[in-house]
């Protein structure tokens, strides 16, 4: 029998398709600690997890007959993956699934900055009309700058030349082969970015290479008139670096979906008119909560079963 162990909340799909599946038996346990996650993970073939799970190297001390971890969405910074290599357990993830849930809510916060929808929403509902005070720009012909140009980059990239926005690309590694196509001039300078772009959005995984990549140094390059959008992973822009640019007026605004340390700590992002926080929706639709569960349910039972292995991070 081969058994799943399922410690973040999933999609019924996700789950049926495990229990449908002959020979196969999924067990869920959300909330689980460290230390009780430590203890039973060697009695599981697999593992799928969210974000909320932090697979470390203690959990992954004793892994028996564990073979695979799944990681229902893109990012695997909760999971300690060269630990998981060392154990010769493989890591995958399911960068498919959420990509236009990403891409669209990307949109949302960048339409909601500038037409400054959170403010005159709350604004009207406490009683007041100011129409003038909540006077906002179009995107129409506006540059964006894209930092990332993977899945989401580029899905973000394609619905914002739909709005007639001049898309400005970077890419850390390389950056896909039909991007002029798609509209998206690609430079291999940042600072062009920074200097050029009336919105700069991420889409990078968070590594070492990336934490802190948008610091006080990068933002003092930008217009004032500039507007950032953090959907990818907290720490990508640097919160001291940017709470301090919004605090003083340096720039013209933010909207962040992820955080540091989520829940966040502190909630000084939310005390500033010129700064949009949601709590990590981005993936946080329907219909890319039942893709990424199906996905990773039917990429890990492939691999545990020794069929083509797809997604892996290491």
């Amino acid at each position: 029998m081969i058994k799943v162990l399922i410690t973040d909340k999933l999609a019924k799909e996700g789950i049926d398709l495990i229990n449908a599946t002959p020979g196969a038996e999924a067990v869920v346990k959300t909330g689980i600690s460290e230390d009780e996650l430590s203890n039973i993970i060697r009695d599981y073939d697999g593992l799928i997890v969210r974000s909320d799970t932090k697979v470390t190297a203690k959990v992954l001390a004793n892994t028996g007959r564990l073979k695979g971890v799944a990681r229902a969405g893109v990012g695997v910074d909760n999971i300690d993956v060269p630990a998981a290599t060392r154990k010769g357990i493989l890591v995958m993830n399911t960068p498919g699934g959420n990509t236009l849930s990403a891409a669209e809510h990307t949109m949302a916060l960048m339409l909601a900055l500038s037409r400054n929808v959170v403010q005159a929403c709350n604004s009207l509902k406490a009683g007041a009309w100011d129409r003038k005070k909540y006077t906002g720009n179009q995107l129409n012909n506006k540059v964006l700058g894209v930092i990332g140009l993977g899945r989401i980059g580029m899905a973000v990239a394609k619905m914002a030349g739909g709005l007639d926005m001049n898309i400005l690309g970077y890419d850390p590694l390389a950056a896909p082969k039909n991007v002029e196509e798609a509209g998206v001039e690609v430079t291999d300078t940042l600072e062009r970015i920074f200097r050029e772009a009336d919105f700069i959005t991420v889409h990078v995984p968070k590594n070492p290479q990336t934490l802190n990549m948008i610091g006080a140094d990068q933002i003092a390059m930008m217009k004032p008139t500039v507007r950032l959008i953090n959907c990818a992973r907290g720490g990508i822009i640097s919160e001291d670096a940017l709470y301090d640019a919004l605090a003083k007026k340096r720039i013209a605004g933010a909207a962040l979906d992820v955080f540091s340390t989520e829940p966040p700590q502190d909630l000084r992002f939310a005390t500033l008119d010129n700064c949009i926080v949601t709590p990590h929706l981005g993936a946080s639709t329907e219909e890319a909560q039942v893709e990424v569960a199906v996905e990773a349910a039917e990429i890990l039972l492939d691999a545990i079963k020794g069929g083509p292995i797809r997604n892996a991070v290491n």
